[in-house]
Formats: C-alpha cells, structure tokens, sequence
C-alpha cells in the first residue's frame, strides 16, 4: 500500500505547544534517576480532593450512577451552584441559566463557539493564560493581545478601549488572574463592563480562582455587571482537577445554543464527577476549604517576604490564585534557558514567561506556582539562592 503523509489542518500550527511541558518532562525525568525536584511548574494544588467529594463520588458509583446526564448538567448540581451565588454572593441566578461543562476548558469552547464568528477578534491579556488565544483558533477567530502594564499587571476600562478593533465582539478577563495573581477590584469590572458594553460586545470573566482571594473579601463579576458571562470549575478552589468539571452563567438568550452545541460537542460533563460535586458545599468541605485558603496566604506571605532578599522582583499585585510573576531580567536575558539551568542545576521546576503570551517581554518573566508547603518552598529559596550566587 503506498503511503501517504496526512497533512493537519493550518490552524495547528498556530497552536503553541506549553513550553513548561518540556521542563515538566526533565523534571520527570530527573525524578525518575533518583533526584529530588520541587515542582513550583505546574498550576495543579498539592491538595487531595477534599474527603466529603470523594466519598460522595464514590456512592454516586456504587449506586450505578454512571449514565449520561442531561447536556446542561443534573438538575441538583445546577441547583446547588445557583445556591452558592446567592448565599455566598448574595446574587440571584436561575439554574436555567447555569450550564455544567467537563471542566472550564468545556465552558470556554461553548462560550467562543456562540460569541465568535470567522474572523472576529477577541481582547486577552498580555500576560494571559496562553489556552484562551488557542481556544479561538478552534472557532477561527483571532485574539487581540493586550500588553499589561509591566508594574502593575492590571486590566481596565481605558486600555479595553484602545484596543477594540472594528471586528472586535467580546473580551475575555480573568480574576484572579494566572500567571500574575493579580485581582479585579468590583469598580474595575463595573467599569471595563460598561466599556465592553458601550462598544457592542460581550465581557467574559473566568473566575476559576475565584475563592482563592488574600487580604479582602471575595467577589463575582455578576454583583456588578449582570449581563456578564461566567467561567468557573471545580477544579482550583474546590480541589477537583482531575474530575474534570466547571460551569458557566450566561444570560437566558444564549442558552439554547450553548446547550445545544453542548449536546453535539461533548454530550454532558461526567456523571459521577456532577454527583460528587454536591459535595463541595457543604460546611463541611467549604470549612476544609478555607483552612487550605489560608495555608495558601501563608505560603504567599513568606515568599512575599524571601524572594526580594534575592533581588527577585515581584510583579504586579498578586492577591489570588496560588502564583507570582516574577522578573528576572536582572539574573537573565532569556528565561527559557534560565528555567532549564535551574531545574539541571539545583532540581527546582518554575514556568519561564513565553507560555504566558508574546508582547510582554515574557524573556524576562517566570511564574512559581506556590502549590507546594512552606518547609519545600523554604528549600526552593534557598535553592534559587544558591543558582542565582553561584
């Protein structure tokens, strides 16, 4: 039989790989021939999954709970997130208008596919989490970087106005932010909504860090933009990563169409996955839950305090999430190089900048997760002392 060589269609190659994936594999590697490596790499909490999640997954399978559900999600579960907006926000929201999807990855490609159209644009961050400007690539659409400024990281309503084209129809925000933890004040978003409004477009928030808030109350982007559409998951707060499950709030108009695609694309989010997520409501989970909140403000707070002894400059303001953007520029011109020196070196995994967008000069940036305990941060610093005097 001749053979012949399948070409992939051009979009591809549009589609960056995760550079970190490369250092994840080395750290793998590493680990593999006995080395001890701390991983500050990857955006995945060193938490298990809380107990009640998981004994509540397990009935759901020994109850033979394992079927399709309804492409929107259970009743129960839509249900129980309408509830969580109202008594933890004070937000009234129609589980009509609540959609499960198989992890926020699933509610974005629902919620690009109905918003964007060949050729339409759409505003991300420069730094930005890099699976947003692919996800259009899906959809043929075209993402329109804005650069954030490099001492503050933050968005608002002044440079979502200088950067709307002609073919722009929606902006897609995040708060807390990844990779710089920074934070949307609730005016902010009042007046970036207004904004996005006033030139004809839909404001998309990804609020997957939503309950991982330091030093102020948390909020959500529907306390003051109503007609905003929502990303969440289960997965970063809620300690469910690898269960695969988010949600997303979107007005009554576009619900049947995102159901409908939901049917088509991916049938319904996990059955059992759904089951054991009305589990992550109860006191129970949501006390575990904000023990682990606090755990990961005493993490921040010391590498707060360790990394500018080393003349490590934290960028920006990182008040959630479980990351910090640091620049290096002062240790190094390329990041990348500087990464793999260290994980060889001393076995300690960061992220180098070129992951996160093109714009910002991300040669001079690295994030470190901080999803490891205080004792192995405290190692990693003196890890990173070490390289940077050697």
């Amino acid at each position: 039989m001749k053979q012949i060589t399948i070409r992939p269609a051009r979009r591809t190659e549009s589609i960056a790989p995760f550079h970190v994936m490369a250092l994840l594999e080395r750290a793998h590697a590493l680990e593999a021939a006995g080395h001890d490596v701390i991983h500050l790499e990857v955006g995945e909490p060193d938490f298990p999954t809380p107990a009640p999640i998981i004994e509540a997954g397990q009935q759901a399978l020994a109850a033979g709970l394992t079927r399709y559900s309804p492409a929107a999600g259970i009743p129960a579960l839509r249900h129980a997130v309408a509830n969580w907006y109202q008594t933890r926000f004070g937000i009234t929201v129609s589980a009509e208008r609540i959609l499960i999807t198989p992890g926020a990855s699933g509610a974005l490609q629902l919620v690009l596919a109905a918003l964007v159209d060949p050729g339409d644009g759409v505003l991300v961050t420069d730094p930005g989490y890099p699976c947003n400007r692919h996800f259009l690539e899906l959809v043929n659409g075209i993402a329109q970087p804005v650069p954030l400024s490099p001492t503050s990281m933050h968005i608002d309503a002044d440079a979502i106005a200088r950067h709307w084209q002609s073919n722009t129809v929606a902006a897609l925000l995040a708060s807390p932010d990844n990779p710089t933890g920074s934070v949307m004040s609730a005016q902010t978003v009042r007046e970036v909504a207004e904004q996005v409004s006033a030139k004809g477009g839909a404001l998309i928030m990804d609020e997957i860090y939503q309950g991982l808030v330091y030093d102020e109350a948390v909020h959500c982007a529907l306390e003051v933009a109503p007609q905003a559409i929502i990303i969440n998951s289960f997965s970063k707060f809620f300690g469910m990563t690898g269960w695969r499950l988010g949600w997303l709030v979107a007005p009554e108009s576009l619900m049947p169409s995102l159901e409908r695609m939901a049917q088509n694309f991916f049938l319904a989010a996990p059955t059992p996955s759904q089951h054991a997520a009305l589990a992550a409501f109860t006191p129970e989970t949501l006390s575990e839950l904000e023990r682990r909140r606090v755990a990961l403000q005493q993490r921040r707070d010391y590498l707060l305090q360790a990394l500018p002894e080393l003349g490590i400059h934290i960028v920006g303001d990182p008040r959630g999430a479980f990351y910090l953007y640091l620049d290096v520029s002062a240790l190094t011109g390329n990041s990348y190089d500087w990464c793999l020196r260290l994980l060889e070196e001393k076995k300690l995994a960061l992220t180098p900048g070129k992951d996160f967008g093109p714009q910002h000069g991300p040669h001079q940036y690295v994030r470190l997760a901080y999803t490891a305990n205080v004792e192995k941060l405290k190692d990693a610093v003196a890890r990173l002392k070490s390289f940077i005097q050697a």
